[in-house]
């Protein structure tokens, strides 16, 4: 585990791993003040998703996603040398922990589908895996940057849902994952 991580020459020190994503590992840093959230992209193999230049995908998606108004956490700084992203931290549970934790209100997926109204008019999917979403004051935001393009099998309702609840395809997830 790392102690202390750059972006563009300002240093933090890292509390804790958050989790590793298909592009990258979510970092909770602080400068002293404040705690913020370090992505540092890597480039291990996904054999279900193709990536081009990944650092410059999450800026193109941040832009995509800030312009279609849904809560995200703020892009602050962008260190391209180095791969790395510090944004806004968003305190509080995973969906997919709620979920575990029998803890889901109706109010949440009613939020994602607020979500899935103004991305799909973009012509726009998100990344709808529970882990990619964080409930703040039972305000829902979702922390990941990556979007596509609209494809239906991926949406929402086609695949998402199947997440948001004690699902088989949930329970099989965590199954596989659980330390």
């Amino acid at each position: 585990m790392i102690n202390t991580i750059k972006v563009n020459n300002r240093e933090f020190n890292v509390i804790k791993l958050l989790g590793k994503g298909k592009g990258g590992y979510s970092y909770l840093v602080t400068d002293g003040r404040r705690e913020y959230v370090v992505k540092q992209i890597h480039h291990e193999p996904c054999e279900y998703y193709q990536f081009g230049d990944k650092i410059q995908s999450e800026i193109n998606d941040y832009k995509k996603l800030e312009a279609a108004e849904i809560n995200i956490p703020k892009m602050l700084d962008v260190d391209k040398e180095n791969e790395r992203i510090l944004k806004e931290y968003v305190d509080g549970d995973t969906i997919y922990d709620i979920v575990l934790k029998d803890e889901m209100k109706r109010q949440y997926v009613e939020q994602v589908k607020d979500m899935c109204s103004k991305l799909y008019t973009l012509h726009m999917n998100i990344d709808y895996f529970p882990t990619n979403f964080i409930v703040n004051d039972d305000k829902l935001w979702y922390i990941d940057f990556e979007c596509n393009d609209y494809m239906e099998e991926w949406n929402f309702e086609n695949w998402g849902i199947k997440y948001w609840s004690k699902t088989p395809e949930l329970l099989k997830y965590y199954n596989e994952h659980k330390e």
